[in-house]
């Protein structure tokens, strides 16, 4: 078990790549923190944590909450003595060309997808260096390095979580921090999956492997990222996206 007794928190936990990266940690062996907003969100990935045999606190936290995120950090501290692992995969979308964009989807996806990201790092990084250090991962995304039609707010937050990443990487490292992201490609989510068919067929077209991503291949990049055998990575951006931008 690569993650055996870590303390892992996973934002955006209770669907899609969130929830299949607190499933993928629990059975490397890590005691999981699930957070996710909204009353109840999190009781299916809470309930197949636990039939696995896992430790696993839940939280009702919203990313632009730094009260909220605090009150989370300091109850797992208390708890279970330190936090060992954060990733930042809560994340949303309001897609529209620049010409049609109206100011509140562009805040509103900055506020979660770039300054969430912020928060939460901030607040887990300072009990981290109480604590002898950890890891902090973020979700990026191919669009974040190339750009999508139709997605200036995203793109701009996905591209503003690898500098941020990069930045961390070198401020925390000296206090045992190592900070990396993952940048997806096309991933097949509760998300993707009410796109019409034709899109997802031409999605899966890009990719010189003709396929589709599933939750699980971006949950086994940060499990990795995560362990002991990546000690040595920081500030790194791993892409998995099939190839899509070859």
């Amino acid at each position: 078990m690569r993650l055996k007794e870590k303390i892992a928190i996973v934002t955006g936990a209770a669907r899609g790549i969130g929830k299949e990266t607190a499933l993928k940690f629990a059975r490397e062996g890590a005691k999981v923190v699930v957070s996710d907003v909204g009353e109840g969100s999190l009781n299916e990935v809470v309930t197949e944590l636990k039939e696995m045999g896992s430790e696993v606190l839940a939280y009702n936290v919203n990313v632009v909450d730094r009260g909220q995120i605090q009150a989370m950090v300091d109850d797992v501290v208390e708890k279970w003595g330190k936090i060992d692992v954060l990733v930042n995969n809560a994340g949303i979308t309001a897609d529209n060309q620049l010409l049609k964009m109206p100011e509140e989807d562009f805040d509103k996806v900055i506020d979660v997808n770039l300054k969430g990201v912020y928060n939460c790092s901030q607040i887990a990084a300072k009990a981290m260096t109480e604590t002898g250090g950890g890891v902090i991962l973020n979700a990026s995304s191919v669009v974040g390095i190339y750009g999508n039609f139709g997605q200036t707010n995203y793109a701009a937050t996905k591209w503003g979580v690898i500098g941020m990443t990069k930045t961390w990487a070198k401020e925390l490292g000296r206090k045992g921090i190592r900070v990396n992201a993952v940048a997806p490609g096309f991933i097949l989510t509760p998300m993707t999956e009410k796109m019409p068919e034709k899109v997802l067929d031409m999605m899966s077209g890009k990719s010189p492997l003709g396929l589709l991503g599933q939750p699980e291949d971006i949950a086994n990049a940060y499990a990795f990222l995560a362990s002991d055998e990546a000690k040595f990575i920081t500030g790194t951006v791993l892409s998995v996206d099939g190839g899509v931008v070859l």
